[in-house]
Parts: C-alpha cells; structure tokens; sequence
C-alpha cells in the first residue's frame, strides 16, 4: 500500500477544513448550539425529563448524529466531487494511487473532521448542561462507525452525482428528515405503538438509540441490535464502493 498517497490525500483534505474554517466548523457547531437553545428552551420548559434524564442532556446525543450523519456526508461527497469538477482529479488518477488508496485518504478525512465537529459539539453541550456518559468506549465505537459509514456514503454520492445540487439532494432532503424523525428530539416510546412500528423502519433510529445509550444506558431498542444495524449499513457501503470500481466505475467527470 502506498502509505505516503494515503498521506498526502488526508492532509490535502484536512487542510481544506482550515482554509474554510468558518464554513467546516464554527457554523455546524452555531447551527447545533441554536437547536440546543431553541429545542431545550421552548420543549424542555414542557418536558422536564425523559426516563430519568432532564431533557436538555437527553437531546445531545441526537444533535451529535445530527450533525455527524450530515456532515460526513457533505464532506466526503464534496472532497472527491470537486476534483473532478476542475479537473484535478486527472492529476490523482495519473498518479501510482489504487482506488483504495484513494477512499482511504478521502473517508478517512471525512470522517475525522466530523468526529471533531461531535467532540466539539460534546464539549460545547456540556455548557449547557450537565453530561455524564457511562460507556465511553461504545460512545466513541458509534461515533466512529457512524462516521466511516456515512462518509462512505457520502465518498459514493460524490462519484455518482454530475452537479453540486445533486451532492446537496441526500443530506438534505433524506438525512436530516431520517435523523429528525429517529428519535434525536424525542424517545419513539412517547408515539402511538403503529408509529412506534413505522419508525423502526428508519435505519437512523438504531444509531441515536444505541449512541444514547452509551451516554444514559436507556435506548429505544437494544444496543445489540444498534451496533448490528450500524455494522450491516458499513458492509453495505463498503460493498458498494467495491462493487463499482470493480465494474468499472470512473473517477472521471
């Protein structure tokens, strides 16, 4: 394996996070702070706590996948798609780089910047209120697997997408209304039991349970069954992006 183009893949794209600082970290962390303040302050003055846990800690682990699931997408979609738009990519292609190489460099970026953007996230709710995570292993388990998965994904929708509007459709239109209706504001105990059902269909739930778990040991289904479904969606992409370079598929635009 060519360690040194993992490398220099990697650093390119962490470097990018801090020419757009403003774009990559302060804005995700304001646009969560306001969810904390606006969510905490108009529910939580009527929800004082849920099974336990005051309603302002109980929503954290949620605004956390909130914003690790959007912006692992974002960003690994983003990272490949725009070489390609310029051009650049040719560059990379003429390189001795394999296609793992290259999905290294690119997720493994991805999925660092958004797990700094939930430990900054983590640290920030702690402001707000009071934290206490009983399985720090398991949390930091979720958070990587969920990132890896999910910057995969988001590594996937850069090849296939020819446009910026396009990269923009998943995490816009079908993340962050899975990840709000999976339970991030809310236990799906408190719905009628045929939504309760309905609800399970969302592959986002098992994630927001088995993460707030690791924090509160109460989940809206078993942890087991968390970290299988969250292991079965990285199978599913990692196979996914094995399958397309094994037919063929181009980095090219």
């Amino acid at each position: 394996m060519n360690v040194r183009a993992v490398r220099a893949i990697y650093r390119f794209e962490m470097a990018r996070t801090g020419r757009t600082l403003l774009q990559s970290i302060v804005s995700p962390v304001i646009s969560t702070s306001l969810y904390f303040v606006v969510f905490g302050a108009a529910i939580g003055s009527r929800i004082t706590e849920i099974e336990g846990v005051s309603y302002g800690a109980f929503i954290v682990p949620g605004l956390i996948m909130l914003t690790v699931l959007t912006q692992s997408v974002m960003n690994a979609s983003f990272g490949i798609y725009f070489p390609r738009f310029t051009g650049t990519i040719y560059e990379l292609l003429s390189a001795p780089v394999s296609y793992l190489e290259i999905v290294l460099g690119y997720v493994g970026a991805a999925a660092t910047k958004s797990m700094l953007l939930g430990v900054i996230i983590l640290v920030t709710s702690g402001l707000f209120v009071p934290l206490r995570i009983v399985h720090p292993a398991w949390m930091i388990a979720f958070l990587v697997l969920t990132a890896v998965s999910f910057s995969l994904l988001g590594f996937i929708i850069g090849i296939v997408a020819d446009s910026f509007e396009k990269i923009q459709i998943v995490p816009l239109l079908i993340i962050t209304p899975l990840t709000f209706l999976g339970g991030s504001f809310y236990s799906i105990s408190v719905l009628p039991p045929v939504w309760q059902r309905i609800t399970l269909l969302n592959p986002v739930v098992y994630l927001i349970s088995g993460f707030r778990w690791s924090f509160f040991e109460i989940a809206d289904v078993g942890h087991a069954v968390s970290v299988g479904m969250t292991l079965l969606f990285l199978v599913i992409c990692l196979i996914t992006v094995w399958w397309m370079f094994r037919t063929g598929y181009k980095l090219k635009r």
